[in-house]
Formats: C-alpha cells, structure tokens, sequence
C-alpha cells in the first residue's frame, strides 16, 4: 500500500462508531472494538472520504500547533498505515 498525500481514507463497510463513555468513542468493526481518545480519535474522525491525507495532516497541525510537523505527519501515516492493515480503512 502507498499512501500518498492526496489519498481519501475511509472506514470500510462493517465498520461504525458507537459511544462509549467521557470523551471516549468506539470503533466497532468485524473482528472487535477500539476505544479511541485523543489524537487517534482525531485522525479517524476525519476518515470520512472526503478529506485527503494532506488535509488531514494540516488540520492536526493546526490543533496540535505546539508540535513539530514533521512528526505530527509521520505519526498520522503510521496510524494510518496500521488501520489499513488491520481492515478498517482503504483508500
């Protein structure tokens, strides 16, 4: 899988958000659940189909501004990358 910047991930059929407490939300797919808090949640509350990659990197840059950019991209790849891997986003 190549992951380019203009890239459109999104969640995969069988897969949808439940509530779960506090600033808490799951991600429920086939095989399980994921709770997600923070910047996971952040990232693949913006797998929506829509936004590209790069414009998913921009709008965490601009939330976590105090951070280096550089970082704040390679760690949304990696995240990225391992979703895809476990079947819970394509592009």
């Amino acid at each position: 899988m190549t992951l380019e910047t203009t890239s459109r991930p999104r969640l995969l059929a069988g897969c949808r958000w439940a509530e779960a407490s506090g600033a808490e939300r799951l991600l429920l797919f086939p095989e399980g659940a994921i709770r997600l808090q923070g910047t996971g949640r952040e990232i693949l509350e913006r797998c929506d189909g829509q936004r590209t990659v790069e414009q998913i990197v921009e709008e965490l840059r601009q939330i976590y501004s105090a951070g280096d950019p550089a970082r704040i991209e390679e760690d949304v790849r990696i995240f990225l990358g391992k979703l895809h891997q476990k079947r819970i986003i394509d592009f």
